[in-house]
């Protein structure tokens, strides 16, 4: 099945079933694949699976930078709703990879680059990502290569 019709499917049983959290949270998530697509110009088409994973981890990423946010101000109660609305979306994304598998294809990926400066920084995530693809973190990656390169 499709990534964007199990995320209808998934928006109706939750809607129907009662939990308006979780139906909202895959609503608001429909919204931003809308949004896409509309900006591509593939309304009518439709994003393929891949484009609908990059989608789910920017709003993933989203919601883990206001649970910071909202953890560095004092507001645990709003930092938890951003939670519960991540793990939703996280449950879309494909099974992310440990540290040490990221850590392990970061250097055989250096290695095979011949990377050996910080300059190298944006070939190397961009070479990591293409071979990973949205079953790594970015922002582990980015930390993963920065601490590899310096």
């Amino acid at each position: 099945m499709a990534l964007s019709a199990q995320i209808q499917d998934d928006t109706k049983a939750a809607l129907l079933g009662g939990n308006r959290f979780a139906g909202d949270t895959l609503r608001n998530l429909k919204a931003a694949i809308l949004n896409e697509e509309v900006a591509q110009g593939k309304r009518e088409t439709g994003l393929p699976d891949a484009e609908i994973e990059k989608i789910i981890a920017r709003e993933v990423k989203k919601r883990r930078e206001s649970i910071a946010l909202y953890e560095a101000n004092g507001r645990p109660e709003l930092a938890e709703t951003e939670r519960k609305e991540a793990e939703i979306l996280a449950a879309y994304l494909p099974e992310q990879l440990s540290e040490e598998k990221i850590r392990e294809i970061v250097a055989t990926t250096i290695t095979k680059l011949g990377a050996s400066d910080a300059k190298a920084i944006g070939q190397v995530i961009g070479a990591v990502k293409q071979r990973v693809g949205n079953s790594a973190d970015g922002a582990l990656l980015a930390r993963i290569v920065k601490e590899s390169l310096n």
